[in-house]
C-alpha cells in the first residue's frame, strides 16, 4: 500500500490508515485458519450481524466443494458482497434492519431456528458471528410482541447506555440470543467463528452471544432499564421480574460440545494501522481498544492529550499518531438531528481544539456505516470551525441537537466508504505534526 506523506497530505494520510484497520478484519483475510475439518455428518451454517455476508461468502469459497454446506445467515440491507449477492452460493444469505430488529429479522431468526432440528452428534455446525447480530436475529421470546421490542431497542439506543447493558437487556427477551441458539443445535459439535465489535471482546456480549452461555440475569437486565429509566410493557417487566426470560448459563450440557474462535478484533485492526503509520516514519501510539463513554466526553480527553503533545511533545514527541478504539455512546436529547457515535466525536473534538494547528483528526465506524446514516465518520482539521463559520454554521450548535453528520455535510468532511462487510467498531486516529 503505498503511504501518503502525513505532513503533506494529511488528510489521505489518516484515510490510509482506516483502510489498512479496515482489511486486517476482512473476513476473507482472517478466516482460513480458523476452519475446522469436516465433519463426518453434515456442516451446517448459521450466523448473524454487519460482516454476515463477507464472512458466508468467504466460508463458501475455502470450505472443500466436495463436502456438503448449507445454511442460512442474515446480515444488515446492502451489507452483501455484491459478487456473492448475483451469483450466490451453498450458504443463504437474507438481509435485515439495523440497528432496529424488523419483521424481516424475525422471519431469518426463525428459519435459522427451524433449521437445527434434527442435528446429530455427527453434525457440525458453524456459527458465523459479528457485531450487529443482536438486531438482525430477532426472535422475541414468548409474549413479546416485536413491536415491543422496537420499542425497547430505539430506547436502548437513545439512553447513552453502553453495549454490554444494551445486550444484556436484549438477550433476556429473545428465544434465540443470550447461549439459546447454540442450545438448539445440541447435540451436534458447535463452532462459533467471531469478529468483535466490542469492548473486551467478549464472547456473550458480541451479538448478544446466541451460541454462548450468558453469565447474566434477569434481574441484570431490570436493573439496566431502571438505570436509563426505560419503561416496558407491563407483561414484559412481569415476565423479567418472574425469571420466564432466564437464558441458558455456565455449565449448561447443551452448550459443553462448542468452541468459540476470534477471527478478528479491534485491537488487531488497530495495531494494523500503527504498523502503516510507522512504515510512514510516523511513530504511532495505541491507547485502547476498549475505550467507552459519552462520544462528546471521550473527545475532550483525546484533544487534550493531542494538545499536551502539539505544545510540550509529552507523553509521546511528535509527529505521532494516537489510536484508539471501542464503542462510545450518545445520549439523544433532541429528534431530527443526524449522526453517529463518531461524527459526534469528531464535533466535540473540533470544538475543543479551537483550530489548533497541526492537529486533524479521522474516526470512523469500521463498518462503513455511522450509525444509520450513509458515512462512515468525518475528519477534523486546523480550519474546521472556520470553513463552518464562513458558510453560516455553528459547531455549538450543532452538537447540542445532536446534528454531527449535518455538521460535516455541509463542509464537504464527511468519509464515505460505504459497507465496508467487516465490523471491529470505532476507529479513531489524531494526527499531531
Amino acid at each position: 500500500m503505498n503511504i501518503p506523506p502525513p505532513q503533506q497530505q494529511p488528510r489521505e494520510f489518516l484515510r490510509a490508515l482506516f483502510d489498512a484497520a479496515v482489511a486486517r478484519a476482512l473476513p476473507d483475510v482472517v478466516m482460513r485458519e480458523h476452519l475446522p475439518p469436516p465433519p463426518k455428518g453434515r456442516t451446517l451454517v448459521l450466523g448473524a450481524g454487519k460482516a454476515g455476508g463477507a464472512m458466508a461468502a468467504a466460508l463458501d469459497a475455502m470450505w472443500p466443494h466436495d463436502a456438503p454446506l448449507s445454511g442460512l445467515v442474515v446480515t444488515r440491507y446492502g451489507h452483501v458482497p455484491p459478487a456473492y449477492k448475483a451469483h450466490g452460493g451453498r450458504i443463504e444469505v437474507v438481509e435485515a434492519s439495523h440497528p432496529v430488529p424488523d419483521d424481516a429479522g424475525r422471519e431469518a431468526a426463525r428459519r435459522i431456528a427451524a433449521l437445527t432440528k434434527g442435528l446429530t452428534p455427527d453434525d457440525l455446525v458453524l456459527c458465523l458471528i459479528s457485531g450487529g447480530g443482536s438486531a438482525l436475529l430477532s426472535l422475541p421470546a414468548d409474549g413479546v410482541r416485536l413491536e415491543e421490542k422496537q420499542a425497547i431497542n430505539r430506547a436502548l439506543l437513545k439512553s447513552g447506555a453502553a453495549i454490554d447493558e444494551m445486550n444484556c437487556v436484549r438477550k433476556h427477551l429473545s428465544a434465540i440470543k443470550g447461549g439459546r441458539l447454540g442450545a438448539m443445535c445440541s447435540p451436534a459439535q458447535v463452532v462459533t467463528l467471531l469478529i468483535s465489535d466490542v469492548p473486551g471482546d467478549d464472547p456473550a456480549v458480541i451479538a448478544s452471544g446466541p451460541t454462548v452461555p450468558d453469565p447474566t440475569t434477569c434481574a441484570d437486565a431490570l436493573a439496566v432499564l431502571k438505570r436509563y429509566g426505560i419503561d416496558v410493557p407491563s407483561h414484559v417487566r412481569a415476565g423479567l421480574e418472574a425469571g420466564r426470560f432466564e437464558t441458558p448459563k455456565p455449565g449448561d450440557e447443551r452448550l459443553a460440545n462448542r468452541s468459540v474462535r476470534m477471527i478478528a478484533t479491534p485491537h488487531q485492526s488497530l495495531e494494523a494501522a500503527a504498523a502503516l503509520a510507522r512504515r510512514a516514519g510516523i511513530e504511532a501510539h495505541v491507547l485502547s481498544d476498549e475505550i467507552e463513554g459519552e462520544s462528546r466526553e471521550v473527545a475532550k480527553v483525546h484533544v487534550a492529550l493531542a494538545k499536551e503533545i502539539a505544545r510540550r511533545g509529552s507523553p509521546f514527541r511528535k509527529p505521532c499518531v494516537i489510536l484508539s478504539g471501542g464503542e462510545t455512546t450518545v445520549t439523544v436529547k433532541e429528534k431530527g438531528g443526524r449522526g453517529g457515535r463518531a461524527s459526534e466525536f469528531l464535533l466535540s473534538s473540533a470544538i475543543a481544539l479551537q483550530g489548533e494547528p497541526g492537529i486533524h483528526v479521522l474516526a470512523a465506524d469500521t463498518d462503513g456505516i455511522d450509525g444509520v446514516e450513509d458515512n462512515a465518520g468525518a475528519i477534523v482539521t486546523p480550519d474546521t470551525l472556520a470553513r463552518a463559520e464562513a458558510a453560516g454554521k455553528k459547531a455549538r450548535d450543532f452538537l447540542d441537537r445532536n446534528d454531527a453528520y449535518s455538521f460535516f455535510d455541509a463542509i464537504g468532511d464527511l468519509v464515505v466508504t460505504g459497507p465496508t462487510f467487516t465490523n471491529v467498531n470505532d476507529f479513531r486516529a489524531i494526527l499531531v505534526v
